[in-house]
């Protein structure tokens, strides 16, 4: 019972955190479950200190691992990404393949390999974001919304990006605040 407490108050805290995002902090959700998979597929696969291998929950998070990725190409409007946004739905694409054959040869390394490509397009996305909204600062001065993260740095658009373990729960996300006038930050789509 208490399990399942702490389980629904997790999926409401998710769910609250999903619900008032903006199409930047999505983005960067997205990327952190896909991340969050990987790891937990990796570390079923290689298990430390001689623990057997959890071939069932590599299957699962490789599957929501690609699941994931799949989401990221349904979402890339390449028409108006152009020829940047049909690289990326090549990277994604060949993201999906290398976790299609991880699960068939239930192979850890291809699984590092999809995670290091995931963790660096994040970082780089992250540090976009954070271009953009120190130009968006500089262009709008007097702009309230943006007065409370005028001094934000990279890292804090999500905590302690930085940790490299695998977590129960997701990082909470304080991403780039879109502002809600015409002219706001908006690159994800």
């Amino acid at each position: 019972m208490v399990d399942n407490k702490a389980e629904n108050a997790q999926y409401t805290y998710q769910a609250t955190q999903i619900s008032t995002a903006t199409k930047e902090q999505l983005l960067l959700i997205t990327y952190d479950i896909a991340i969050r998979s990987c790891r937990l597929a990796e570390a079923a696969l290689a298990p430390a200190d001689n623990e057997p291998q959890d071939y069932d929950q590599a299957h699962r998070e490789i599957v929501r691992a690609q699941d994931v990725i799949r989401e990221l190409m349904v979402t890339l409007n390449t028409e108006k990404g152009g020829e940047m946004a049909q690289n990326l739905m090549r990277l994604y694409d060949y993201m999906y393949q290398q976790l299609v054959e991880a699960n068939i040869k239930k192979d850890a390394r291809n699984v590092r390999y999809v995670l290091t490509m995931l963790e660096d397009l994040k970082d780089t996305w992250e540090e976009a974001l954070m271009k953009l909204l120190k130009e968006y600062q500089a262009a709008h001065p007097d702009d309230d919304d943006l007065k409370a993260v005028k001094n934000m740095n990279a890292k804090d658009l999500n905590g302690l990006k930085d940790a490299k373990t695998v977590q129960t729960m997701p990082q909470q996300s304080s991403a780039v605040p879109t502002p809600g006038k015409a002219g706001g930050l908006n690159i994800a789509g």
